[in-house]
Formats: C-alpha cells, sequence, structure tokens
C-alpha cells in the first residue's frame, strides 16, 4: 500500500540575530515525513534538531529568530497543501495544536503551575473541538486512562508539582494526542527519566501513533531510543542534515563520522571499557572544515576494551584498601502526614535500614528508580539531609557525632557534584570566583594569588581554558557547566565525591567525555566516588561494584558485571530490561514484528 505524504521541509533556513551576528540555526534542512511513519532526529545541543521542530510549529520566537527561507508544507486530510511559512499567525493557530501537536522536552515548564493539569488539557481540547467543559473532562480522562496514568480522576484534580516527572510528561502526551493529531512532534520526551519510565512511554507514543494513524517526530541525543521507535532516521550538526536514511541502515553502516561517534560514545554493556570513545576519535574540525578520521564504531570500541584479567586485578587491589566510608543500618525518614496536635502519624522511609561500605579509592554506583532513596541516601551520608538512625563513618568517625565545626572541617574531604550544574552555580559570581570560594572559606593556600593560580591550573586539568576565569556561567554550555562544578568540587582535592545524576540531562557525546574526565581524575588522585544515577549503562560503566536500591531498600548490591550478567533479582532484570541497547537484532526483529501485524 503507497504511504501518503503528510510533510514536506524544503530547504528550510533559520536564523538568530545576536550581538556577534547572525547565527544560522538550521541550514537548509529538507525530509520528508509519511502518514504512519516516525522520524527520529538526533544530534547533540546546538545541532538545530529543537529549532526544526519549532520551526514547523511557528514557535520561533521573531525577534531574535526568523525562518529566512525554504517551504514546510503541510498535506491535510481533505488533499490541500498549505505553506506553513506564508500563513498568518491566526490560521496557524488552527493547525497547532490541533493537527500538529508538540511535547516539549521539560514538562515542568511546559504546565503552567497554578492550574490543574486536567484544566489545562481541557483548556486545550476545547480550543480544537467543539465540545463543552463537561465533555472535554470526559475526553481528558480517557485520555488519562490512555496514557496510563494511576488514578485519573486524582490527576485531573492534581497539580504539576504534585506529580513525579513520569507522570508529568505522560500529561503532556495526553494533552498532544488529546485531539488526534496527524503529526506529533516530541522533543526530547524522555531525557533525564528513568529507563522504565522511558520504555513505558516510548511503547505508549508507539501504540497512540498506530491507533490514531498518526506520524511522529521524534527529536533526542541518545540513538539508543531512535531504535527503539523511529522508522528513519536524520543525523544534525551545526544545523545542517550530515546523514539520513532507515533506522536499520544507519545503525549497520554509518557513512558519517559523526554518526559513528554518536553511536560508539554510548556505554556498551557486554564489555568493559578504559574510556569511551568520543567525536574526536572519528572526526576534527580545521577552519570550518570537517577531517574525516578512517575510525569504524567497533574499532574505536574494541581499542578501549579492558580484559577481564585487569579488572579482577583491579578488584583485587581495592579489596586490599580499608574502607574509606561505612553506611550501617541508615535510615532517614519524612513525615507523610501529621495529627491536629503535629505529631507525625505515617512516615515516607526514603532510606531503610541501608548498609554498604567503599573502600579507598572505589567507584561505588548507586541505582534505582526516581523516588527509590539513592539521592536521599547521597545527602544524608554528607549530612545535607537528617538521619532518622543509623551510623555513617567516614576514615573510622562517625559523621552523625560530630559538632558543627567538626563537620566544616570534615567537608573539605567530602564533596558532591549535582545534578544540574547551571542551578548549583550563582549566575552572579564568575566562574573562578565560584571555585576560589570553597578555597577562601577553607583557608586553604596562603593568599588570593595562590588561590587563583590553583583555580587556573585546576580548570586546565578538566579540560577548561585560564581565560574563562573571569566568565559567567550563562556563557558555557551544558557540558561546560559541569566541568565547572566537576572544578568546583576538586578545589578543596577532596578524598570523597558524590556525583548525583551529573551527567543525566547531557547529550551522549559530551556525557561520554565527562565520564571520561571523571575517571581520568579518578586515576590521577586517587579519588574515592559514590556515582548515583537511574541509567544503568553509565553506572555500569563507572563503577567497580553497584547497589540497586527500590523503595528506601538495597535489592541487590555486588559486582558491577555480575549484576549486569547474572541479576538475581526481579527489579533488577526489570532495570536492565528497560535499558534502549540499539542493538541491530533488536531493529530487525521490531520491523519484522510490524510486518507481520
Amino acid at each position: 500500500m503507497e504511504k501518503k505524504l503528510l510533510l514536506e521541509v524544503k530547504n528550510l533556513v533559520t536564523e538568530f540575530k545576536t550581538e556577534e551576528g547572525t547565527v544560522t540555526a538550521v541550514n537548509n534542512v529538507s525530509f520528508d515525513l509519511y502518514r504512519g511513519e516516525t522520524i527520529g532526529i538526533v544530534g547533540e545541543s546546538g545541532s538545530g534538531k529543537s529549532v526544526t521542530s519549532l520551526s514547523i510549529m511557528r514557535l520561533i520566537p521573531n525577534p531574535p529568530g526568523i525562518i529566512k527561507s525554504g517551504q514546510i508544507i503541510y498535506h491535510t486530510k481533505d488533499g490541500k497543501q498549505i505553506d506553513l511559512v506564508k500563513i498568518s499567525e491566526d490560521e496557524m493557530r488552527k493547525f497547532r495544536g490541533n493537527e500538529i501537536s508538540m511535547i516539549f522536552q521539560e514538562p515542568m515548564t511546559s504546565l503552567n503551575p497554578v492550574f490543574t493539569c486536567g484544566d489545562q488539557v481541557v483548556e486545550a481540547i476545547m480550543l480544537h473541538q467543539k465540545v463543552n467543559k463537561k465533555q472535554a473532562e470526559e475526553i481528558t480522562l480517557k485520555m488519562f486512562e490512555k496514557v496510563k496514568l494511576p488514578n485519573p480522576q486524582r490527576v485531573l484534580n492534581a497539580y504539576p508539582h504534585q506529580l513525579s516527572g513520569g507522570q508529568k510528561q505522560r500529561v503532556m502526551i495526553a494533552m498532544a494526542m488529546s485531539c488526534n493529531p496527524n503529526i506529533l512532534i516530541a522533543d526530547e520526551p524522555t531525557t533525564a527519566l528513568d529507563v522504565t519510565v522511558q520504555a513505558t512511554i516510548l511503547d505508549l507514543m508507539k501504540q497512540l501513533r498506530n491507533e490514531i494513524d498518526s506520524s511522529i517526530v521524534f527529536i533526542t541525543h541518545d540513538l539508543g531510543v531512535i531504535a527503539e521507535i523511529a522508522d528513519k532516521v536524520i543525523v544534525m550538526y551545526k544545523g545542517k542534515i550530515v546523514e539520513q536514511g532507515d533506522v536499520l541502515s544507519i545503525f549497520s553502516d554509518p557513512k558519517h563520522p559523526y554518526t559513528r561517534s554518536l553511536l560508539a560514545c554510548r556505554p556498551p554493556l557486554g564489555v568493559r571499557l578504559r574510556k569511551l570513545p568520543t567525536v574526536v576519535d572519528f572526526m576534527r574540525e580545521e577552519n570550518g572544515e570537517i577531517i574525516e578520521l578512517n575510525t569504524s564504531v567497533k574499532d574505536a570500541i574494541n581499542a578501549q576494551v579492558i580484559s577481564e584479567d585487569v579488572t579482577r586485578l583491579r578488584r583485587e587491589e581495592l579489596v586490599k584498601h580499608k574502607p574509606i566510608l561505612e553506611v550501617k543500618n541508615l535510615c532517614t525518614w519524612f513525615p507523610a502526614k501529621k495529627n491536629f496536635f503535629g505529631a507525625t502519624t505515617e512516615w515516607t522511609k526514603a532510606v531503610d535500614d541501608v548498609s554498604f561500605h567503599v573502600h579507598e579509592g572505589e567507584t561505588m554506583g548507586l541505582v534505582g528508580e526516581s523516588g527509590c532513596g539513592k539521592t536521599t541516601l547521597g545527602r544524608t551520608i554528607l549530612r545535607l539531609a537528617p538521619a532518622q538512625s543509623g551510623e555513617i563513618y567516614f576514615e573510622g568517625k562517625n559523621l552523625l557525632d560530630m559538632s558543627n565545626s567538626e563537620l566544616i572541617d570534615m567537608r573539605r574531604h567530602m564533596q558532591i557534584i549535582f545534578q544540574d550544574p547551571y542551578s548549583s552555580l550563582n549566575p552572579r559570581m564568575t566562574i573562578g570566583n565560584a571555585i576560589q570560594e570553597p578555597m577562601s572559606v577553607h583557608g586553604v593556600y596562603e593568599n588570593e594569588k595562590v588561590r587563583k593560580e590553583k583555580v587556573i591550573e585546576i580548570l586546565e586539568k578538566v579540560n577548561m581554558k585560564a581565560e574563562h576565569y573571569n566568565r559567567y556561567p550563562h556563557e558555557f554550555s551544558g557540558g561546560q557547566r559541569q566541568r565547572i562544578c566537576i572544578a568546583r568540587a576538586l578545589s578543596l582535592n577532596p578524598k570523597f565525591i558524590i556525583c548525583d545524576e551529573s551527567v543525566s540531562a547531557l547529550d551522549v557525546s559530551v556525557q561520554a567525555q565527562v565520564l571520561n574526565l571523571l575517571i581520568h581524575l579518578r586515576e590521577e588522585f586517587k579519588f574515592t566516588y559514590i556515582f548515583i544515577s537511574h541509567d544503568l549503562s553509565v553506572v555500569k560503566f563507572m563503577s567497580d561494584r553497584m547497589v540497586v536500591m527500590n523503595k528506601g531498600k538495597i535489592e541487590e548490591m555486588g559486582d558491577s558485571d555480575s549484576i549486569y550478567n547474572n541479576p538475581q533479582q526481579e527489579y533488577t532484570k526489570r532495570l536492565i530490561a528497560a535499558i534502549p541497547k540499539g542493538e541491530l537484532s533488536d531493529i530487525r526483529n521490531r520491523f519484522a514484528s510490524q510486518v507481520l501485524v
């Protein structure tokens, strides 16, 4: 059966006027979208993929942005061809949200915090469909059931802050799908979500697409996710399409070095690597020209494989070291309900009777879904959250028995790198001062001149430059800001660092650079890490041992490779099964099952 053409993007150019001049964010982009098809657009931040989707929706802010040239031809159900670039804003509103919908990356900023989730979906339905409020509420409840939201009636009356990240994202999907759109644009809809929630949302989107015979433009930086959902792939780099084709061809025989680099820099699950391949292993730029290096994905990964003997020797060496950290029967509870007199009647047991130890120089991974207690555990170890009971020994001293003055001195040796580098940095403080501040507080080094020299030395250690010292956080990319936060954690030369979801929101290529940096620093400075993440593939790459947490308790603990290769608990098996692996056999099976259907 012949596929019907739904959208034609022809020679699209979108520009932004900046103080430095004109930036071409989308440069001569062309592709076709057919009914029932899913196109995956992949690339790093700044590649132009989100601007492409915003151009299709006519949501480019003007000024400073403008669709400079090109056509976006939408084929309506009644056979008309509409150039979305040329129609008025009033005409565009008839299509936007009705026939062409969009799910934005961050549901918390997309949902209005002062209205209930139900009100917001009802408003969208009433805007585009000839129904009254009661009918719109009935449609909303049905959509909430379709997206598998628990207790749809509760969600209807709940405010965004009362829902988890995965639930908010499902509300956004329900809103986008409520008018049965022909085209659904999903801009990074699963970034920073748990792998199990991500797998559920991907299945849900495929199911809804098939039910209403719509098409999806799925934007992400992760080719593993693309392998799970897309029929065709568009790879973008610096505003241009560098490669496009069907998903099987792209994964089996990528032509462009940038595509190969994106495939190689995802942490592999079957082997252990010294470091992850990055873009520079496949290409470099000279005077704006791309110089290709003749490296295959397989060769790049094989060059970094560590033998099982080397891994075993490292473990044997680590066990010889005494534990730097011992956690015994730790409980961190928060009041869930209080009675009339203010006494707590119910507790949320975020961390419930947890015990483990970490050897000096070891990386211990903490993995689990949102709400499992891993972040609370990390914060409790650093005394940033109050413990209900238990013991935390750091170098033989119980942190829970320490006075504030003793604790301040101990903080020199224990640092944390938070998930969001932007909110971790003071926007009014230069990055040099941000890194230097802990040195001044703790009186490290003799004077400000020496401290400044040390800051510049640390900046260079994390692959930043001396001239960055006087710049502000907003002048850097997400990956650079995370390096700045790492530099600040290093400023006191600590013995122990907790990395709390420190790479979860980064592009896979930038994530690979940051993970490689953390491993290099561990080897150079003999750091001990606790590495917290919901991504089991990242935890496996980074960690010597792994703790799997669920509902405040430890489900499973042991050697990282052993847990991945032979998980004992059903919960761990479910986490591993949900990881998007991007293997050719899985892609072939997916297409084979589609043909059978």
